[in-house]
């Protein structure tokens, strides 16, 4: 398909987006530890985005330039410290309260991907959670690629679970339904875990019985391609570095939509459920998720469910993991059409499931719309962002990727009403 003038323009721009490398600077008093993200060579001269961590506790990130020939580590701690001389960090565990962490199980749902699988697994058997297990759910195989790896590689530490029947929430209810763990925490098989991952994401449930779910940070692995670059720059995956506790009695008077800004909580790379709190919601929606109709809005779903049954969920910072950001302009188009109908698809499925819920959406709905409407505006406003919290905006975002996602929204619905028939065509049934 022809591509219009403004579209082959903004091509251009997306691929003079230059590399930037990836590197954690751990501050401690006078002490400055630098070393390259996960994955990635050391730091030489040119943009380094940089995960701060102050006693090994992410604090904040930075866009820093490094002179050539200068000291990396001289010139990013300088920069690190003036942004964040404010901010003293703490001990590892005290954002979620204090206690052991519970038994805890890890699903990875993956599909014929098998090395970066192989990469997903080595960080979470390096996790410091005293008792924890992992299963891998093998969705829809085509090879026995992934089986054998697991046969081959971790047989002795990883279970091997087969899904036939394709998309990520049937996958990840597969997961479910085989776990042992009191905590059940999902991520994908493009990341790689912070080594005290799994004890961050899990103790808030240690400290709050009347929790249900908690989320945390994801940071980017890599930075390599124009689509990598682009989609940090306007905030990728995280949501920032401050703990959250989202309370469905005591409503955020920041989100007027709250809790249908499912959005604004986490993502499914970076999650964690009480078993039995999101058993007893039915899991996630099958007729939602990657590898259905409705592309995308699996995770979501299961954060309002369980809101709506009165638990609240935690966001922890300090709970981070490494994703492999998708690496093309057309993986951007897909993407933003995804999130554009995942967004609508969950929404529909949360009605379609508890219509009770209703009411309370609609009623909502008019200042919801007014507040976005808002948040768009300032977003047109600014343009494009530099990665990290502070600096100066400089990558403008496509129009034509904000138009995918408008798409992507109409769509929503006509897909999960379509993803729902065909699991009723294989006889599976849509909760």
């Amino acid at each position: 398909m022809a591509r219009s003038g403004h579209a082959q323009e903004e091509i251009r721009r997306f691929l003079d987006i230059g590399a930037v490398q990836v590197a954690e600077l751990d501050l401690d008093g006078d002490e400055a530890v630098l070393r390259p993200g996960p994955g990635s060579p050391p730091v030489t001269h040119g943009e380094v985005f940089v995960l701060v961590r102050r006693r090994g506790r992410p604090v904040g990130t930075l866009l820093g330039r490094v002179p050539e020939g200068a000291d990396a580590k001289t010139v990013l701690a300088a920069r690190a410290r003036a942004e964040y001389a404010a901010v003293q960090g703490g001990e590892p565990g005290e954002g979620g309260g204090a206690g052991e962490p519970p038994y805890a199980s890890v699903v990875v749902a993956t599909r014929e991907r098998a090395g970066q699988l192989a990469r997903a697994l080595d960080s979470l058997l390096a996790q410091d959670h005293p008792r924890f297990e992992i299963v891998v759910v093998d969705n829809a195989p085509v090879t026995s690629e992934t089986r054998e790896l697991i046969e081959r590689k971790y047989a002795e530490r990883v279970r091997y679970v087969c899904e036939p029947v394709p998309g990520l929430a049937v996958a990840h209810n597969t997961g479910l339904a085989a776990v042992r763990g009191e905590v059940v925490a999902f991520t994908d098989d493009d990341v790689v875990a912070d080594p005290r991952w799994l004890t961050e994401l899990t103790v808030p449930f240690a400290a709050d019985p009347g929790l249900g779910c908690s989320t945390g940070l994801i940071l980017p692995a890599r930075l390599t391609t124009p689509a990598q670059v682009l989609l940090e720059s306007h905030g990728g995956f995280a949501k920032g570095f401050t703990p959250r506790t989202y309370d469905p009695a005591r409503p955020p008077g920041d989100e007027p939509l709250f809790p249908f800004t499912a959005g604004r909580f986490g993502s499914g790379a970076n999650m964690a459920f009480r078993t039995a709190a999101l058993r007893s919601v039915g899991g996630f929606d099958p007729a939602t998720g990657a590898g259905t109709a409705a592309r995308g809005g699996d995770d979501l779903y299961g954060f309002v469910r369980v809101l709506a049954q009165g638990h609240r969920l935690r966001y922890t910072p300090s709970a981070l993991v490494w994703h492999h950001h998708r690496e093309t302009w057309q993986d951007l188009e897909t993407q933003a059409y995804g999130y554009g109908a995942g967004l609508t698809a969950y929404l529909t499925a949360v009605l379609v499931n508890r219509p009770a819920l209703l009411p309370a959406f609609l009623a909502k709905l008019p200042r919801g719309l007014a507040h976005a409407r808002a948040l768009t505006a300032v977003r047109e406003t600014e343009g494009g962002g530099a990665p990290g919290d502070h600096d100066t905006r400089t990558h403008p975002w496509p129009r034509r990727l904000s138009r995918l996602q408008r798409r992507g929204m109409v769509y929503g619905p006509v897909g999960y009403l379509r993803a729902r028939r065909a699991l009723r065509t294989r006889g599976e049934g849509a909760r």
